[in-house]
C-alpha cells in the first residue's frame, strides 16, 4: 500500500493537490490528525488490498506537532507501509495575496503579527518537514491543469493506461449528434452494408458486416490513420489528466458501419491495455 502524506505550507494548496490525486483514483482524507494516521494506515491494510494508494493531507502547525509526525511516520513504516512526503509550498507573495483574496484569516495568525511574519514563522517551523520531503511541489503560478501534469509525472508515470477509461459510441446522425463526445468521427463515405442483399437486417457487431465494411482500401486506410491519431493523441490525455474520453463514431443510421468500426477501434484500443466500454445507441432501431 502507498500512502502519500500532504503536508506543507498553509495556503499553499493541498486540499487542490488532494483533488487531483483523488481524480487519479487516490483515496484521500482532508485535515487528517497526526495523531490518527498509523491507526487509519492499519484499517486499510486490514482491507487487504482495497485501498493501495492513498493521500493524507495533514496540517502541521506546532512545533510539537513536527516531533509527532515523524514518530507516527516511523509506526506507518513498521507496519509495512510504503510513504512518500510530498510537500506544498509557494512564494509568500503568492500565500499573502491568496489570503487577502480570499479574505481568509491565517492559522497562524495572531494579534499584532503581520501576515508576511505569519507565513515566515510557518516557513521556518516547517523546514525540518521540507527537508525529508520525497517530492516538494511549489504551486506559485501552477494553473490547475500545470498542477494536473505535474502530479501525473510524479506519480502515475510507469503506471498502465488504466488511469484513462474510455468510451466509444456508435450512432446515427440522422437521430442527432451525442453532446457528450470529446472526439467525433464522421463515417458515412464508407461502403453502406444496408444497400447489400442480406446485410441490411444485420449489424456491425455481425461479422459479415463487418467483413464488409473492411472490405475497401478506403476503409482500411481511414482505419490506419484513425488508430494512428488515436494512438498519437492518448499519451498527451493521460498526462493532461484526463480520466474520461468518449470517441463517437457516426454514420447515417447507426446500425452498421459506425458499430463495426467502433468496435475495431474498442479491440485495438484494449489490446493498448486502455479499459474501453462500447455502447451502440441507435444500433436497435429500425431503418432508416
Amino acid at each position: 500500500m502507498e500512502i502519500v502524506i500532504i503536508s506543507g505550507l498553509s495556503g499553499a494548496g493541498k486540499s487542490r493537490v488532494a483533488a487531483v490525486l483523488e481524480d487519479m483514483d487516490f483515496y484521500c482524507v482532508d485535515n487528517m490528525p497526526v495523531s490518527m494516521m498509523p491507526k487509519f494506515a492499519e484499517l486499510c491494510l486490514a482491507t487487504q488490498g482495497r485501498y493501495e494508494s492513498v493521500a493524507l493531507v495533514t496540517d502541521v502547525r506546532a512545533r510539537e506537532n513536527i516531533s509527532e509526525l515523524f514518530t507516527s511516520l516511523t509506526e506507518m513504516r513498521e507496519l509495512g507501509c510504503g510513504l512518500k512526503i510530498l510537500f506544498i509550498e509557494a512564494e509568500m507573495e503568492t500565500i499573502v495575496r491568496r489570503y487577502k483574496e480570499t479574505r481568509r484569516r491565517h492559522p497562524l495568525e495572531t494579534a499584532g503579527r503581520s501576515l508576511e511574519e505569519t507565513v515566515k514563522t510557518e516557513m521556518l517551523m516547517l523546514a525540518p518537514v521540507r527537508d525529508v520531503a520525497d517530492e516538494v511541489i511549489d504551486t506559485t503560478g501552477l494553473t490547475l491543469n500545470k498542477l494536473q501534469r505535474v502530479l501525473y509525472n510524479k506519480f502515475m508515470v510507469g503506471q498502465d493506461n488504466k488511469s484513462l477509461n474510455i468510451t466509444i459510441k456508435s450512432f446515427g446522425f440522422k437521430r442527432g449528434l451525442p453532446i457528450e463526445a470529446d472526439l467525433l468521427f464522421d463515417v458515412r463515405f464508407l461502403p453502406n452494408p444496408f444497400y447489400v442483399p442480406g446485410l441490411a437486417e444485420k449489424t456491425g457487431l455481425d461479422d459479415q458486416v463487418k467483413d464488409y465494411v473492411f472490405s475497401s482500401d478506403a476503409s482500411n486506410e481511414f482505419f490506419s490513420r484513425l488508430i494512428g491519431m488515436i494512438d498519437f493523441l492518448m499519451p498527451f490525455y493521460i498526462e493532461e489528466g484526463k480520466r474520461y474520453l468518449i470517441i463517437c463514431i457516426g454514420c447515417t443510421g447507426g446500425k452498421h458501419r459506425a458499430p463495426a468500426i467502433s468496435e475495431a477501434l474498442g479491440e485495438h484500443l484494449s489490446e493498448q491495455g486502455y479499459p474501453v466500454n462500447c455502447v451502440h445507441r441507435d444500433i436497435e432501431r429500425d431503418y432508416p
